[in-house]
């Protein structure tokens, strides 16, 4: 726990003074230190993280894509985990986005590793990264109109007549 402080404070600090209004929240989720960013200022926060004195979060771990149905406005989040190797520190980065709005700039000129987890978010939950020098499906069939990773389906056939909920705990 002790640990985790260790980085939330310093680079809440930092985040706070270089982007004020467009920090929205920070916490603490099991070993992460976790920030909640605008939308409109992503790129130029990750591109902090990783660049300035102090910071240097300069391995991307993971971006993924994540859908919330119920977050009228903002149904779509993208998460960063950034590692500080020197310090072995790791931090998340979540903004968040109305499904209609799923645009965000690309961050492939900052990690090029980016190239292929933004297209795998693009592929499976339909965001736009402008400024992406191949945005394309990289695992599914051109041809697909939707984003099969979206919580837009049920889980179960609802026409199926032969399961007994009382088995199912429900």
């Amino acid at each position: 726990m002790e640990a985790i402080e260790q980085v939330l404070n310093p680079v809440e600090t930092q985040l706070k003074a270089h982007f004020g209004e467009a920090i929205i929240e920070v916490h603490q989720s099991y070993d992460f230190a976790v920030f909640t960013v605008s939308k409109s200022k992503i790129k130029e926060i990750l591109q902090f993280l990783k660049d300035a004195p102090g910071m240097e979060f300069g391995f991307l771990t993971t971006m993924c894509g994540l859908h919330f149905p119920d977050l009228q406005g903002s149904e779509l989040c993208l998460m960063y985990q950034l590692h500080n190797m020197p310090r072995n520190e790791r931090i998340r980065i979540k903004t968040y986005m109305s499904i209609d709005d799923a645009v965000t700039p690309s961050i492939t000129d900052l990690w090029p590793t980016a190239n292929w987890m933004e297209r795998e978010a693009y592929d499976f939950y339909g965001f736009v990264f402008a400024g992406h020098p191949n945005l394309k499906r990289i695992l599914n069939m051109d041809e697909m109109n939707y984003f099969p990773m979206r919580k837009e389906y049920p889980l179960e056939d609802g026409t199926r007549n032969d399961k007994v909920d009382l088995f199912f705990g429900r």
